[in-house]
């Protein structure tokens, strides 16, 4: 009995580490990331309210003030961040059955599928962390699947998928 139990609880906490968002990044192989010690945030292409950019920022601050590194007005790392969104059409089918007539599966008869389409918006945040001195990308961290039209999730989602992204950097680390 109590391996069934240890066995449910896995399952569970497994299930629930499950995230709903996609998160990768990239990394220049020739990068020293332990000489990065200071940053700078530009958010010229951070196109958001001001509320959703505070939360941006203010996670990512915090994310990268975990990593050892300090804001500064002449940094080693030059941080851009960009969010943008696309429009999702999901489209759904099922077939709940029907009513067959004569001959089994060959005869004829009535079937009844059900087609419906939701319209959506999803959000992404992208994170380019730029060489101060050769002005070259040296990371970059991408996550999507904040659900922008709906704003109780966005409050919770922004700062888990910052985390997320910010949880690859700097490349080569054991989480």
């Amino acid at each position: 009995m109590k391996k069934y139990i240890f066995i449910l609880f896995a399952a569970g906490l497994t299930l629930s580490s499950c995230s709903p968002f996609k998160v990768r990044s990239d990394y220049a192989q020739t990068a020293n990331f332990s000489t990065y010690k200071t940053y700078k945030l530009r958010i010229d292409d951070l196109k958001l309210n001001d509320i959703d950019k505070d939360r941006v920022l203010n996670e990512l601050s915090k994310q990268l003030q975990m990593k050892g590194l300090s804001s500064s007005n002449t940094p080693d790392l030059i941080i851009n961040v960009k969010a943008n969104h696309k429009k999702i059409t999901d489209i759904n089918t099922t077939n709940p059955g029907g009513m067959w007539g004569w001959g089994g599966g060959f005869g004829w008869g009535i079937g009844m599928n059900r087609t419906w389409t939701s319209n959506y918006n999803e959000g992404a945040i992208i994170v380019d962390m730029i060489d101060a001195q050769s002005q070259k990308l040296v990371w970059q961290g991408i996550g999507s699947g904040i659900a922008v039209d709906r704003p109780k999730s966005k409050q919770k989602q922004i700062p888990q998928i910052m985390s997320e992204i910010m949880a690859n950097y700097p490349p080569g680390m054991k989480k």
